[in-house]
């Protein structure tokens, strides 16, 4: 899937992998998001499949690697894909002992903090810091395109997953009320798993999430 808004482009790749936490393992589908132009872009969870990621980025510059958080089916890959892109690996310090499970002797190249920007192609993604789901959990907002990428923080329907080590309900219902629910109700919502949606859409269910406890 190809989204064109003005100049920049918005590519997805479905990718097939798996995700492994607390001794339990599934089998899931991640979107991987691709940010830019015909030049240039940013790569947003480059999982499980490194080599059709970087087919897709079709030999421009890649600027950064950008990790909404640090389930291992989200980071996984992201040190193979380094391998080709040889861009920067940034992901929230919360996260740094997710990483560290995965890549016990390697750090991240950079930090990701609450309303630092990335550019590139002419636009700004802003990072928010929208903790539940893990404690540095990540979207991005690219404001000039009416877009967020949501990570797995809020989908289709509700809220990410709290279930498992280092996820907290009310943390992650506080993010999206507080964070994500104050963006424009037009705003697209590209999510880290599944289909996509907008906070208008989303929004008026808040109660109902919370009610039901996820």
């Amino acid at each position: 899937m190809t989204r064109t808004t003005g100049s920049i482009r918005i590519d997805r790749v479905v990718t097939s992998g798996t995700f492994s936490l607390d001794g339990g393992t599934w089998e899931v589908d991640n979107n991987v998001w691709i940010v830019g132009d015909d030049s240039e872009c940013i790569v947003i969870d480059p999982a499980h499949d490194p080599a059709a990621i970087f087919e897709a980025v079709g030999g421009r510059t890649v600027k950064a690697i950008l990790l909404t958080h640090g389930h291992d089916d989200h980071i996984a890959s992201a040190g193979a894909f380094w391998d080709l892109a040889k861009a920067p690996i940034h992901l929230h310090q919360a996260d740094w002992m997710l990483w560290r499970a995965v890549y016990p002797e390697m750090d991240p190249d950079a930090v990701i903090t609450d309303g630092q920007t990335f550019a590139v192609a002419g636009v700004q993604l802003k990072a928010i810091h929208t903790p539940g789901h893990s404690p540095g959990s990540v979207s991005f907002h690219l404001k000039s395109e009416g877009t967020l990428f949501s990570g797995d923080t809020l989908f289709q329907g509700g809220p990410g997953a709290t279930g498992r080590s280092y996820s907290d309900f009310p943390t992650i219902i506080d993010s999206i009320r507080t964070r994500l629910l104050a963006l424009p109700e037009e705003t697209v919502v590209l999510t880290g798993h599944g289909d996509s949606t907008t906070i208008g859409a989303e929004a008026p269910q808040l109660e109902e999430w919370i009610a039901r406890g996820h």
